[in-house]
Order: C-alpha cells, then structure tokens, then sequence
C-alpha cells in the first residue's frame, strides 16, 4: 500500500478517536428529517464537504453501500429510507472508525424509536477492494474520501464501486475540486491530500474519470466554496480557490455519441409555434426552460435558430431533464 493511504488511516484514526469538528467544512445543511435526531457525536464526526443523502435516489428500500463510515451520521440518514436489515452497508478500513460508528449508532438507536441498527452493516474493506458482490446495491455514496486518491488508485476505486452497482443503480458522491493547478509539492504532501485538500482535480477531469469508469449519465447537483489555500500559510504563489461538488453518477450504457452530463443548462424555446420538436426525442414547450445535457444543449446550440436560447451551466441540477 503507498504511504499517503497509510498516512490517511493514521488521520482519520485519530479523528475516530477524538472527533475533530473542523475537520472538513460540510458545505451544504444536515437534512432535517421527522423524527429523525442526530446523535450530537455524529454530527461532530461529520467528515465530509456536502451530502450524498437525496430522497430521489432512495425510493423502494434500496440496498445501499456507503463507502468510508465517518461517525456514521449518512449510515443513519440512509436508514431513514431503507428501513430493513442490513439495507445499509458501510465499508471503512480503519477499525476505530468502525469502532466509533458502531457506538454512535447503539446511541442512534435509543433516541430513534423507529431506527434498529440491524439495519446497517459495518465491514472491514477499502475503497480498492471493496468486500461487496457484483451488481448488487441500489445506491452506492462517498463522502469527501475519493479526492484523497491518486488518480491509479480512484481509476480502481470507481472501478470498484461501479462493479457493485446494479444496471442503473446511482453513484453519490461529494468531494473537493479545484480548476486551478495545484502545485506538485501541495499535491504529494500526504497529510495535505489525507485532509482533502491539495488532492482536489478540476471538474471536468473528475467527470471524465467517471465517464471512463462506465457511467453514462452523470448530474452536478451542486457546486459550492469549500476552502482557501493563501501564501500566508501554504508555500504558494497565489491563491487557490477550492469548492465541493455534488454528483450523481448513473450506471447506464454509455450512448453511441457521448455521455448525458448534466451540469445545469437549460434550453428556453420562445417561437411562434406552441413547441417545438427537434425530432431526436427532445420537445420545447414555448417558454417553458428544460434542463438539457450539455450534449444536447451543444447540438440545439449547433442549429443556430434565433428563437431559442441555451442558458450557461450552473451546477445546480436536480432532475426533469431531456435524457
């Protein structure tokens, strides 16, 4: 194993045994959920730059495999809506964090009246080996761990969870990017990759790196400021400006011309007519906005009709688009 995953384990260790809020800086806001209470552990162990918990994936009890437990806090979340044994796996290889999860849990349990812990499983593994069967889980979520990865080592670890995942099953993730260009020192510092910091790969070649890994339809759900890297405290000439990102990854075939990435475009038709067709499955209502691909949103673009508009990405979606 290299070092800067020994390095990892040895940080996260530490912070199993002695919760450390700051940690990461979750961007988006704990879910609020009825009759759903967070041990207040949990949530000093809330080890991650965003959520991976979104009911539109969770429908039907899904089999879901969470990768990298933290204090276990999305487990829970995720039980919410898989109530049934062991509908909930979580896969972490530092055993004080599965330690310190199985106990938030036992907590979770006694102040949850609907919640059994029977329905997580804790397992002994890792990201590069994951000890889950081919094509079974429905939903499969990372929080703030891939970035940590050297890119070999998350080829294998989307490779992996891709592997588990069910035809159409959804991979959630959140982690920091950064389109900037990190400097190499910053990059093979291992306690500056292990606090998910100076691993952070720009979008875009984090979207094709799961386009390589199979997936055929990809959404940026979110994009949000995560941290700064200043000259004041890191060895750097300029500022680095990182965000977290938000992203759904969907085992479907990849289509003959591309991938459907989802990055927030919309398509706005304001013609005469009350719609209109471009005859390749996609219907514009007149002034009625449709989230596009941007594979779709390049080929209206390509028409070059005055009478409808493709707005910029936002990266912000969250559904109801043309594929």
């Amino acid at each position: 194993m290299e070092s800067y995953l020994d390095t990892t384990k040895d940080v996260y260790k530490e912070a199993a045994i002695n919760p450390q809020e700051g940690l990461c800086c979750t961007t988006s806001p704990v879910w609020s959920l009825p009759g759903l209470e967070i041990p207040n552990r949990m949530l000093q162990m809330n080890y991650g730059c965003g959520t991976t918990v979104h009911p539109r994936d969770l429908v039907n009890e899904p089999t879901v495999l969470y990768v990298g437990v933290g204090g276990g806090m999305e487990l829970l979340q995720f039980s919410y809506f898989s109530r049934k044994q062991a509908g909930v796996i979580g896969v972490d290889p530092v055993p004080e964090m599965i330690s310190a999860a199985s106990k938030n849990i036992r907590e979770a349990e006694r102040v949850n009246p609907w919640f059994n812990s029977q329905f997580i499983t804790l397992k002994d593994g890792d990201a590069l080996n994951l000890p889950i069967a081919d094509n079974t889980v429905d939903v499969a979520a990372q929080n703030c761990l891939f970035n940590i990865f050297k890119t070999a080592d998350l080829k294998t670890a989307l490779k992996e969870v891709y592997r588990t995942l069910k035809p159409h099953g959804r991979l959630v993730m959140s982690d920091p990017i950064c389109d900037q260009d990190m400097p190499a020192h910053l990059r093979d510092d291992e306690r500056l990759r292990a606090l998910c910091l100076s691993g952070a790969i720009p979008l875009k070649q984090y979207l094709d790196l799961l386009v390589e890994a199979g997936f055929g339809t990809i959404e940026v759900r979110a994009k949000r400021p995560y941290r700064i890297l200043d000259p004041t405290h890191y060895d750097i000439d300029e500022l680095l400006y990182i965000e977290s990102v938000e992203v759904c990854a969907i085992k479907d075939p990849i289509p003959v011309d591309g991938p459907c990435v989802f990055t927030g475009k919309n398509a706005i038709y304001f013609g005469v007519e009350d719609f209109f067709d471009d005859e390749k499955g996609h219907v514009l209502m007149q002034n009625q906005p449709l989230a596009v691909c941007d594979k779709t949103a390049s080929a209206l673009e390509a028409l070059d009709r005055k009478d409808i508009m493709i707005t910029n990405s936002t990266f912000f979606y969250d559904g109801g688009g043309c594929c």
